[in-house]
């Protein structure tokens, strides 16, 4: 008998200080949690916005296979285009004239005359400008050659133009002389950029006169956003002309400037 009530003594006094302890706890844990309210945390000490806080989740995006011709901005806004640069001599005054009217544009480049001229492509992207992947060797066939070989035409050119660019995106492709193919867009399209067509034709190219340029914009804007200029491939001064009074004309008309639509959520 005397064994037992030793027993139960000892049990007393144990049951007595762990139930100190989960009182001096409990106390303890109220008084945090009591600070932790006044300045607006949680129970675990921290505040509702780092309990709710998420890593920033950026909505899935697609490029799309088909052809781009829409501004980004919609209504009567249009997209200026300009291919087959970067050229040292024409490059620079198209620019000058694009920041003068303060219009932002999409060069289509070469890769080869990326790699060239990293200057003026580094140039172009700090300009608040878009890149295009115009392919290595500006093939106007290529649409009748292997997967294999407009594969290597994009790709290879889109890397030197964003090497070029030290990192910038190539955001469209645009193929020579408009020669897409199912594959050429769905290779472009897979590499993040959109396919990039036109639908005023300036035939600058050809050289046929300041006047011949800027009449051609006038007479067919109707067809659509997307206007076509080139900065390489030839002598672009009557392009240049042309540019520096189309810009301010467009303007007149109410337009504004946009880029070609890109993606899609």
């Amino acid at each position: 008998m005397g064994q037992q009530n030793t027993y139960r003594t000892h049990i007393a006094v144990v049951a007595s200080a762990v139930g100190i302890s989960l009182a001096v706890w409990a106390a303890a844990a109220l008084t945090d949690n009591e600070a932790a309210a006044e300045r607006g945390a949680g129970p675990a000490g921290r505040t509702p916005a780092e309990q709710t806080e998420q890593p920033a989740r950026i909505p899935p995006q697609r490029v799309p296979e088909s052809i781009a011709h829409a501004a980004e901005a919609g209504g009567t806004a249009v997209n200026i285009t300009i291919d087959d640069g970067p050229d040292p001599r024409f490059t620079p005054q198209m620019l000058d004239i694009l920041r003068q009217n303060g219009v932002k544009a999409v060069f289509c480049m070469i890769g080869p005359q990326a790699k060239q001229h990293p200057e003026l492509v580094k140039k172009v992207v700090a300009d608040g400008h878009k890149l295009c992947d115009h392919t290595m060797d500006h093939d106007t066939s290529m649409d009748k050659k292997p997967v294999a070989y407009q594969k290597q035409q994009i790709l290879a050119a889109k890397q030197m133009i964003e090497d070029a660019a030290g990192g910038a995106r190539v955001e469209y492709y645009r193929a020579p002389g408009g020669a897409f193919t199912p594959d050429s867009r769905r290779i472009a399209a897979a590499a993040g950029m959109r396919p990039l067509g036109w639908n005023v034709d300036t035939k600058d190219f050809e050289q046929p006169g300041t006047a011949s340029i800027v009449n051609t914009v006038k007479s067919q804007l109707s067809n659509g956003p997307t206007i076509l200029f080139h900065d390489g491939g030839g002598d672009r001064g009557q392009t240049v002309e042309a540019l520096r009074q189309v810009l301010p004309w467009l303007k007149e008309q109410g337009r504004a400037f946009s880029f070609p639509v890109r993606t899609t959520p």
